[in-house]
């Protein structure tokens, strides 16, 4: 594939708006690639999300072990439009650079894997089984890549590299951190502030479930070597009617940062503990949900995987990619629920413009990228 065709794909992808939503119209695009290669065996399912957003599957090739690239369809809002040189939806290219919504995160690296799949199939050199997995709604939950992971179409894998920006791919990311997000509901009565007896303050029941719950979370401190320890932080708050009033409502929501040495479920058995303890006292009425938790991803930096990426990385960048670990959650924290037990790691091409005004990524580290890519899956296959 030559280098114009490639940054046309990455143009038009960008072109399209899909801030947290609209993905079907990138993942018709990107099927549309791959339509004309059927009489090769490539096989294309679009997984429905809901109306307008759907999941990508492509599988190309053939064989018993099957490789996996993954990336995401959707981006972020731009934010206020007077703080962009140009519109985020119309790829511009200036100084080596091309900026717009999603060039770094992570329409290069869905892009590059892309084009790379592409590649194989235009010189009929595809090496082995891959299947690209492109989804919907990762900045706003990673529930495209439940669905899919639900679904069973990654349970087949034997390993799998999401194209999220990795430092312009000077690092793999190989474990990270899971996420619980979490909102608590205090139901009260009201009553005059004269007469508290007659109510029930729901927002002192909440504190009171706020100060315990930051107690017994910190009792959990095992303290992973890269990811360091688990964190919990209290971030929103309200509560209550007026002034002169026992408060009859109030609300909290928290984020917690969890690791592979706790599994989500440790902490959902620490929430639910306390707030059954603290209704079995008189009057008490909360109440917990959990927003799109995301189980930590586990990983070994001396793993075969991560030792073949930087074989390759070193092969095609000159340089050495470095294991790190992430802090912020991915759809590899979906992954993980596969029925395979297989390794995930993530590397790709962008920059530290991600969710930024002019957000950009360098067209020579996406079109190495591509290369990268395609040489890895060489590799992978023993070709």
């Amino acid at each position: 594939m030559d280098q114009a065709h490639a940054e046309e794909i990455l143009k038009k992808v960008i072109a399209i708006p899909t801030v947290n939503d609209n993905e079907k119209e990138v993942a018709d695009y990107l099927a549309s690639l791959f339509a004309p290669y059927e009489d090769q065996g490539v096989t294309i399912e679009e997984l429905v999300y809901s109306p307008g957003r759907s999941n990508l599957i492509v599988t190309i090739g053939e064989g018993e072990t099957t490789l996996g690239f993954s990336g995401h369809q959707d981006v972020v809002d731009p934010g206020d439009l007077a703080d962009w040189d140009s519109d985020p939806f119309v790829p511009t290219i200036k100084e080596g650079r091309l900026i717009g919504r999603g060039a770094s995160d992570m329409k290069s690296g869905l892009a590059a894997v892309v084009c790379a799949m592409l590649a194989m199939l235009e010189e009929k050199k595809v090496p082995g089984k891959i299947k690209l997995i492109a989804t919907v709604g990762e900045e706003s939950g990673e529930y495209g890549a439940a669905q899919v992971t639900d679904a069973g179409l990654a349970g087949d894998l034997s390993a799998l590299v999401i194209a999220e920006p990795t430092d312009g791919m000077r690092q793999i990311c190989y474990t990270s951190k899971g996420v619980v997000d979490y909102h608590v509901t205090s139901k009260g009565i009201a009553a005059h502030s004269s007469s508290p007896h007659e109510g029930e303050d729901a927002i002192a029941h909440l504190l009171e479930f706020a100060n315990e719950v930051q107690v017994r979370l910190a009792r959990l401190d095992k303290k992973d070597p890269v990811l360091g320890k688990l964190t919990s932080l209290i971030t929103m708050i309200k509560g209550g009617e007026q002034i002169n009033s026992v408060p009859s409502q109030a609300e909290l929501s928290g984020n917690i940062r969890t690791i592979p040495g706790y599994t989500n479920q440790v902490i959902f058995d620490v929430i639910d503990g306390l707030i059954a303890e603290l209704n079995a006292k008189p009057g008490y009425q909360l109440s917990v949900d959990y927003i799109y938790p995301e189980e930590p991803m586990p990983g070994d930096a001396h793993s075969p995987l991560v030792q073949m990426l930087q074989k390759v990385g070193l092969e095609v960048f000159g340089h050495t990619l470095t294991p790190v670990g992430g802090t912020g959650a991915s759809d590899g924290s979906e992954f993980v629920r596969a029925k395979g037990d297989y390794p995930i790691v993530m590397v790709g091409p962008g920059s530290d413009s991600q969710h930024q005004p002019n957000e950009w990524v360098s067209l020579a580290a996406y079109h190495q990228a591509i290369a990268f890519y395609q040489q890895f899956a060489n590799e992978f296959f023993g070709k």
